[in-house]
Parts: C-alpha cells; sequence; structure tokens
C-alpha cells in the first residue's frame, strides 16, 4: 500500500530507490545462567569471527572511499577484536559465573571502557573507551542475531531512512549510491539538511516517522523540491514522478547557461555568488555550479574526519588544494568551528548543560592555542597559492576578535622571520552569529575587514529557539523583523567603515530572503552549491532600488514575518 510522508525540503531534486534503514537496531538483552559455557564460548568466538570479517570489509571501503588514514580507526577496532587479555576474561566470565555470552560480554568491555574514560589526562585512552564501546556494539549484534547499518558499505542504489544523520554519517555516504535520504527530525539548517545540498542529493527532513513507515527494501519516491516521500508508490505515480524529475533537470539545464555569468541585478548592480564548502574535493561542485568564491570553507570537517587532532602539513595541503582549485577567486576559510553539536572523540570537551551556548569555535582556539596556532600557520603558508580570507567563529566582543587576529599577526610575523611565503593581503575578518556582536557592529567593523553572517546560528540565538527542536521550528524565522533589523545593522556598519559583509547561512540562498538581502545592501551571497544558478537566474530579474524600497518597508513597517513574506511577494510578482 502507498503512503505518503510529508516533512520539509532540504534539497531540490527528485529520486527513486530501494530503502536502506540506517537505524540503530536494539541491543537490549536479558541476563541468563546457563548449562553449557563450552557453546556459549563457541557463540562468542564466531560473533567475534564474523565481526571481524565485517570490520575487514568496511576497513578496505574506508581505505578505498576516504583515505588510509580515516582506515586506522576500523585497525584500532581489530586489534580489540584480537585482543587475548579482553576476550580471555569475557571467557572466564561465562565459566565461572555460568552466564549468557552477552552479559559477559558487557560486564567485561564496560569495566574496561570505564578505566579508560577515568584517565582524563590521557587522550589516546579515552579514544580507547570509544572503540571498545563500538566493538562490544558489532559483537553484541551478531550474538543477538541483528543487523548493524554501515553506510560505508552500500553497494547498490538507496535512499537512506534515518532518524537524523550525523556529520560521521554523512561523511561515509557514497553518492554514487546514495539517491537521497529522509529523516525523522531536522531542519532546512541541520547539518545533515546542510551536507545533503553539499552533496547535491535529494532530502527531505523532519519527517517525523520515515524510521517507523518504511521497511528496509520498500521503493521510496524522494522529493526534495515540494518535501514529500511516497512509499511504495504505483506504476502511474512513479512515472509522474519521472515527468517531475525530467522537468527538473530541464530547469537545471537552463540554469547552467548562466554558470559562467556575472551575478547582475536587473539594473546592473553585481554581486557575489559564492559557494560554501567542507572539503577541497568540494571545490569541483562549487566551479561547476559557477561560484565566484567561495564564501565559506567549514574548515572543521577536517578535524572531523580525522582520527586524531590534523597537523599543520595536513591542513596546508587541504588549503592549498581548495586555493588552486578557485583559480584566484576569493576562498574564506573559517576557523575550526567545534563544538555544540560538532563533537570530536580525540578532543574531549566538558558535558555541558546547553553546549551551543558553551565552550566551541573561537572560545576553544583562544584556549587551546597549541591547535589556533596549527591551524593558522597551515593557512598563513597556503595563502601563497590563491586569494585567501580567514574568518573566525562565535565572536561576541571586540577583546575576543582583537585577541585572535593578535595570534594570526604573530604567526604570520613569524613565518615572514623564516623566509616562508606569505600573501600580504589576506583579509581576517569575523562571523557574525551572536547577537551581542551584531548590536556593536559598528564598534568590531573598526578592526575586521569582513563580516560574514551565519544566519543559522544568529536567527537561533535572537529568537531563544534550538534550531533542531522541533516544538520551536515555528520560531525559526528569518523574515522577522527583528531578523532584518540586526541584518541591516551589520551591513550597514561594515559599509560605514568601507568594508564588505557576505552572508553564508542557509538564508543566503532562499529565494523568498535574496530580494530582501538585495535590498539591504548584502555585498555577498554565499550557499550551497546547487542553489547559486536558481539565484543568479533569480538576481538577474530584480531591480536593486526597487527591493531597497522593499527592504525599507520591511524593516521599518511590517510586524510580522508573513506581512514581510507577503510584501515580498508583492514586489517580485
Amino acid at each position: 500500500m502507498t503512503k505518503m510522508l510529508k516533512g520539509i525540503a532540504a534539497s531540490d531534486g527528485i529520486a527513486a530507490a530501494k530503502a536502506y534503514m540506517l537505524v540503530q537496531p536494539d541491543l537490549s538483552f536479558s541476563e541468563t545462567s546457563i548449562a553449557d559455557p563450552e557453546a556459549e564460548i563457541k557463540r562468542l568466538d564466531d560473533a567475534v569471527a564474523t565481526s571481524k570479517t565485517e570490520l575487514e570489509a568496511i576497513k578496505a571501503k574506508a581505505a578505498e572511499n576516504l583515505g588510509a588514514e580515516e582506515a586506522e580507526v576500523f585497525e584500532a577496532h581489530l586489534t580489540i577484536l584480537a585482543d587475548p587479555e579482553l576476550l580471555g576474561q569475557i571467557k572466564d566470565k561465562i565459566t565461572s559465573d555460568k552466564v549468557n555470552a552477552e552479559a559477559a560480554l558487557k560486564s567485561v568491555t564496560d569495566m574496561f571502557i570505564s578505566m579508560f574514560e577515568a584517565m582524563t589526562d590521557n587522550a589516546y585512552m579515552q579514544e580507547r573507551a570509544s572503540d571498545i564501546r563500538d566493538v562490544t556494539k558489532r559483537i553484541l549484534s551478531h550474538l543477538l542475531g541483528v543487523t548493524l547499518p554501515n553506510p560505508a558499505l552500500i553497494n547498490e542504489e538507496v535512499v537512506i531512512i534515518a532518524h537524523d544523520l550525523t556529520p560521521s554519517d554523512t561523511a561515509q555516504l557514497d553518492r554514487n549510491f546514495v539517491k537521497g535520504f529522509i529523516t525523522d527530525i531536522g531542519g532546512r539548517t541541520s547539518h545533515s539538511a546542510i551536507m545533503s545540498r553539499t552533496l547535491e542529493i535529494p532530502a527531505v527532513v523532519g519527517s517525523g516517522n520515515a524510521t517507523s513507515e518504511v521497511k528496509e527494501g520498500d521503493v521510496v519516491i524522494i522529493d526534495g523540491i515540494n518535501g514529500d516521500a511516497l512509499v511504495n508508490p504505483s506504476e502511474a505515480q512513479l512515472a509522474q514522478y519521472q515527468e517531475k524529475a525530467a522537468a527538473f533537470a530541464a530547469q537545471k539545464a537552463e540554469w547552467k547557461q548562466l554558470k559562467d555569468a556575472k551575478t547582475v541585478t536587473a539594473d546592473g548592480k553585481e554581486v557575489i555568488l559564492g559557494a560554501n564548502i567542507g572539503t577541497p574535493k568540494d571545490v569541483e561542485g562549487a566551479n561547476d555550479n559557477g561560484a565566484e568564491a567561495v564564501g565559506l570553507f567549514r574548515s572543521e570537517f577536517l578535524y572531523m574526519d580525522a582520527s586524531e587532532l590534523p597537523g599543520e602539513e595536513d591542513q596546508f595541503v587541504a588549503y592549498k588544494e581548495a586555493l588552486e582549485g578557485m583559480n584566484g577567486k576569493q576562498v574564506v576559510v573559517r576557523t575550526m568551528d567545534i563544538g555544540g553539536d560538532k563533537e570530536l572523540p580525540y578532543l574531549p570537551l566538558p558535558e555541558e548543560e546547553n553546549p551551543f551556548l558553551g565552550y566551541r569555535a573561537v572560545r576553544i582556539c583562544l584556549e587551546r592555542q597549541d591547535i589556533f596556532r596549527t591551524q593558522l600557520r597551515a593557512l598563513l603558508r597556503a595563502s601563497a597559492f590563491g586569494r585567501l580570507a580567514i574568518m573566525f567563529p562565535m565572536i561576541a566582543t571586540v577583546k575576543e576578535f582583537k585577541d585572535a587576529k593578535a595570534i594570526f599577526e604573530e604567526e604570520k610575523a613569524k613565518l615572514i622571520s623564516e623566509g616562508v611565503a606569505v600573501s600580504d593581503d589576506i583579509e581576517v575578518g569575523m562571523m557574525m552569529e551572536i547577537p551581542a556582536a551584531a548590536m556593536i557592529a559598528d564598534k568590531l567593523a573598526k578592526y575586521a575587514d569582513f563580516f560574514s553572517i551565519g544566519t543559522n546560528d544568529l536567527i537561533q540565538y535572537t529568537m531563544a529557539a534550538d534550531r533542531g527542536n522541533e516544538r520551536v521550528s515555528y520560531l525559526y524565522q528569518p523574515y522577522n523583523p527583528s531578523i532584518l533589523r540586526l541584518i541591516k545593522n551589520i551591513i550597514d556598519s561594515s559599509h560605514k567603515e568601507g568594508k564588505w559583509t557576505g552572508m553564508c547561512g542557509e538564508m543566503a540562498g532562499d529565494q523568498v530572503a535574496v530580494p530582501l538581502l538585495l535590498g539591504l545592501g548584502l555585498d555577498e551571497f554565499s550557499m550551497s552549491a546547487t542553489s547559486i544558478l536558481k539565484t543568479r537566474s533569480l538576481m538577474k530579474k530584480l531591480d536593486s532600488a526597487k527591493m531597497q524600497e522593499l527592504a525599507d518597508k520591511a524593516v521599518n513597517e511590517c510586524e510580522t514575518t508573513e506581512e514581510v513574506e507577503a510584501l515580498v511577494a508583492e514586489y517580485t510578482k
């Protein structure tokens, strides 16, 4: 029977394929007394052997897709599986306590995990705790006869069905096989949604119930244009969606004509359309979609895709590749934005009530200057190979910006004294994502070379509404007059000091927001590469003077988001 699921359109496009359930199975069990310890030990040995075969396949796949370094984490897992001390203790427990293999496994591994986690001054040992936890889960799944999902091993065309996708899940997805995905939770600005646009695959997020409504192997159509998904469609429905997919492909081909054109409004005003990227590999997609710059290189993916802190050389190679790939167009790199929902297993951060408002981004960098200086040196060395700009995330005060900039200047002077080639025109700016900073934009504009507005966080902080919380998602209002006033203040303040303002939050590619942002005087719009040509096409139809009138009315006369939307519709029809 066909089912329709409704969610939020997160990434344009239409796809149909078999469902792949990326859902953690139930690994609960009861402790039971056993009569035959030898049979129980054989069950354990079989589960360990199967886990070993599985991990070797995953390791090979990871090495092929992501490189040898990425695959090392699985080597650590294989080492644990072969550890005679660990396995010996589990077998002893089965024999002495006459308990089932599941209970013995959990009891012994919990003891090791607690022991390693207690070594707070030894990051290596804390990592081992996380590895043992993963390996335990894998052995347990084989003892219980359930399957652990493994996105790295997908080798046929599928649509992923998940409660949510973590950044590490999305890092494993092979877009040759993963045709789209649908999640239970999330909004347009959740990491899974942003990654789907970077991967250029259709996605629907926030469906509420996809994981309970879809079964492994069901045929699913994802409509990332309208935010719908059809489960087990009829032949007629499949044909209808194929037509829709063909129409969308034709529309994309029309936009493709604008790939090498400048971004110019109907009355001749030029603006820059940039791409948001996560790794140097994304530069190809940026160029294919006619990006005039990279407005945001999320450098934290270099940290999230590694099994230890990336060194200066690895980072230098990545930044150099991105700069050379953009052929002289500006690349704005955001320094490490870790914390919030982006955790590193090898960099344990304190447990916090509210990590989004806690120890993250530039706050970590100013305290852990060893990490920050390594990144800045890599960036400075790479600056000789293209047009680099650097921005600091989560700046709240003038002092934070000045402190971060001073460290940059120190490392620059050191490199020059060492005879290393460094560009002499690196712009150093900051993300505008904290309302406190937006309110003193006039002060910050004296010191920063540019601002880049991160609307995803600016909106959630201004509205006091967690962007990942479905119950308050109605407060995620990019067009609210309060948000528009903050944006206006940021842009006006930068222009008064002769500086420029870009935007790298999702609002920059939002087709309702674009006319407003043009009217507010935004200089650079940076977005998922797949939104660039659609936005360039829209810009051609807009008169910047008329959009200025629209923005003035929206900021000064409108009271609600709905009024602003109606006004945009009136001005752009």
